[in-house]
C-alpha cells in the first residue's frame, strides 16, 4: 500500500516501508506508557471514582431540599457531573480494559457495569469489538449515522434522510437509548437483513439493565424523597439529560467533524499493522482543551489517540498526543484537532447539509489522502 498525501508542492508519498515505520513508532509507544503504569495512575482513576460517588451522594442529598430552585438546580449538576464520570472517564475507559492489569474485581473490564441504561456485555461487542475494529468503514462500523443519521457522504441520500437534524436531536436526548439499541441494527430489520427473533437475546438484556436504571432513578429514589417525588423524578431526569447531551456532543466532535475520512471494505482488506494505524488517525478527530474538560470528556477529547491505544488509560492521551501529532507531522498526515465550538459546528452542519439531496449540496473537497494498492488504486474517503 502507498499513501500519497497532497500538499502545497504536489503529492507527498508514503511507501509501504514508512508505514510500517508508522506502526512500528506507534507500537514502541504505546509500549513505553504500558511499562511504565503504576502508582499514580492506581491513585488517578482512585481519585475520580471517589469525585463520582460524592457529587452522586451530594446530588442526591441536594434533591431533598429540590423544593428550592436552587438547590434543586444543584443537585441536577451535581448527578449529572457524576453520571458524566461515571460514563466516561470510569465506564467506557474501564471496559476498554485500560485497568486490567491493576486486577482489581471493580475495575475489571468484563465484570465492570456503568451507571446507563445499555447492557456492558451488548456495548463491549457494538464499540470495543465493532467500531474499533472497522473503524470508519462504510458496510462495517455502524457508528457511522448509528444506523439512523446521514452522517458521510458515502452514504446514499434518500427522502428519509430530510428528518436528519430531527433524529440528531433525539438521538442527542436520549442517547443512552440509543446506544442501548445499537446493536438491534434497526435498520436491518426494516430492509429485512435481520429478523424480529433475532433481537431476544438482546431484548433480556434490556429489561435486566434498563429495568433496574429505570427503577432506581425514576421511582426508588423519588420515592425516598417522598413529597418531593414528582421534583426528584425530573431531576433525576435533567441529570440524566445533561449526561446525554454531553456524551453524545464529544463522541460525535471526535469522529464526525469536517476532515475525517471514512473508507470502503476494498480499501482496507488486509491491512498491516502500520495501515490500521493510519486509518485510526484520519477517522478520528480531537477536541482541544484543558485538564478538567480532559478529565470530563473521559479523555476523549483526544479520541485520535484514543482509536490508537484503546487499552491505554486514558489518563496517559495527553502525554501520548505532542508525539503522535509530531508523527503526523513528519510524514504529512492530519492531526485533526479544534476547540469544541469548532468541532460541535462543523458536527451539526454537516447534519444539515447532508439531510439534503446530493443535488443541492456541494461536496466536500478531498482530504488529499489517498490510498494506492498495488493492484489498483481507490482514493480514500472520496
Amino acid at each position: 500500500m502507498t499513501i500519497l498525501t497532497e500538499t502545497k508542492d504536489g503529492p507527498l508519498v508514503l511507501t509501504p516501508e514508512q508505514v510500517e515505520e508508522i506502526g512500528k513508532t506507534l507500537d514502541e509507544l504505546r509500549a513505553r506508557i504500558v511499562a511504565d503504569l503504576g502508582d499514580r495512575d492506581r491513585e488517578y482513576i482512585y481519585s475520580i471514582i471517589k469525585a463520582q460517588r460524592g457529587l452522586e451522594i451530594a446530588g442526591r442529598g441536594l434533591m431533598y431540599l429540590g423544593f428550592l430552585p436552587p438547590f434543586w438546580l444543584a443537585g441536577v449538576a451535581a448527578l449529572g457531573v457524576s453520571k458524566i464520570l461515571d460514563n466516561m472517564e470510569i465506564g467506557h475507559n474501564v471496559m476498554h480494559g485500560q485497568y486490567d492489569w491493576m486486577r482489581e474485581p471493580d475495575l475489571n473490564s468484563r465484570e465492570f457495569e456503568w451507571d446507563t441504561v445499555c447492557p456492558a456485555d451488548q456495548w463491549r461487542h457494538s464499540h470495543n469489538y465493532m467500531h474499533h475494529t472497522y473503524t470508519n468503514i462504510h458496510g462495517m462500523d455502524r457508528d457511522i449515522g448509528y444506523g439512523i443519521l446521514r452522517i458521510d457522504e458515502g452514504q446514499k441520500w434518500n427522502p428519509y434522510y430530510l428528518g436528519n437534524p430531527l433524529y440528531a436531536f433525539l438521538l442527542m436526548v436520549f442517547f443512552e437509548w440509543g446506544v442501548m439499541l445499537h446493536d438491534a441494527e434497526a435498520e436491518n430489520i426494516v430492509q429485512g437483513k435481520r429478523k424480529w427473533s433475532d433481537l431476544k437475546p438482546l431484548v433480556k438484556g434490556w429489561w435486566r439493565k434498563a429495568g433496574k436504571q429505570s427503577l432506581k432513578d425514576y421511582v426508588i429514589f423519588p420515592a425516598l424523597t417522598g413529597p418531593l417525588f414528582v421534583s426528584t423524578l425530573l431531576g433525576n431526569a435533567a441529570a440524566n439529560i445533561v449526561r446525554n447531551v454531553w456524551a453524545y456532543s464529544i463522541i460525535f466532535c471526535g469522529h464526525f467533524p469536517s476532515g475525517v475520512q471514512t473508507f470502503t471494505e476494498d480499501e482496507t482488506a488486509e491491512e498491516t499493522r502500520g495501515e490500521w494505524y493510519v486509518r485510526q488517525m484520519l477517522g478520528s478527530a480531537n477536541i482541544d482543551g484543558g485538564k478538567l474538560f480532559h478529565i470530563m470528556s473521559g479523555n476523549l477529547s483526544h479520541q485520535i489517540e484514543h482509536h490508537l491505544f484503546p487499552d491505554v488509560p486514558a489518563n496517559r492521551y495527553p502525554e501520548m498526543a505532542p508525539e503522535v501529532r509530531a508523527l503526523c507531522e513528519k510524514y504529512g498526515l492530519p492531526y485533526n484537532s479544534g476547540p469544541l465550538r469548532k468541532q460541535l459546528g462543523d458536527v451539526w452542519l454537516k447534519i444539515f447539509k447532508l439531510s439534503l439531496p446530493d443535488r443541492f449540496v456541494k461536496g466536500s473537497p478531498s482530504p488529499g489522502v489517498i490510498v494506492m494498492r498495488q493492484r489498483k488504486a481507490t482514493e480514500v474517503g472520496v
